[in-house]
């Protein structure tokens, strides 16, 4: 019986040690833990920005807007590369589909997106285009917490 006890509580610790790892939950002011259940993924190539909110709990993508989609490829005069105004455009589209979704609050807990993470896996160079999603998503009504795990500090753009 002791061994199951044990090994309960070893496979409790391991989970709390995965999530906090991975970023699956936050601490709020009053110390309380807080699950991201919503989460911003940007995905950005030379020809291709794209923008994905995913459900953590079952790792679904609940909506999706992208520069590679033909409603938007049409509109947008890319050519070779992406700019900072086909981002703002494709958070716009992402944000209308939230909202049609239901999803603009991230049912009361608000979509989380970390955007130190996203510059530094895109590059310092795609800063502009992580910001202009970010923004667009904000002044269409979607309530984004911006999370900042680490010391470094990434200024936005004026």
């Amino acid at each position: 019986m002791n061994f199951l006890i044990n090994l309960v509580i070893l496979i409790y610790g391991a989970f709390d040690e995965l999530v906090s790892h991975y970023g699956m939950v936050k601490v709020d002011d009053a110390g309380m833990t807080v699950m991201k259940r919503y989460m911003l993924r940007l995905f950005i190539s030379l020809k291709y920005i794209t923008a994905n909110v995913v459900d953590r709990n079952n790792g679904r993508i609940v909506a999706t807007a992208s520069t590679v989609e033909h409603a938007l490829k049409g509109t947008l005069e890319c050519g070779r590369s992406c700019n900072a105004k086909a981002a703002a455009v494709v958070g716009e589209v992402l944000a209308m589909r939230l909202k049609v979704e239901g999803l603009e609050q991230g049912q009361d807990r608000g979509i989380h997106a970390n955007i130190n993470k996203e510059i530094e896996k895109k590059g310092f160079k795609n800063q502009t285009k992580v910001w202009a999603v970010v923004n667009a998503l904000k002044n269409n009504g979607v309530k984004l917490i911006l999370d900042d795990d680490d010391d470094t500090s990434t200024s936005r753009p004026k």
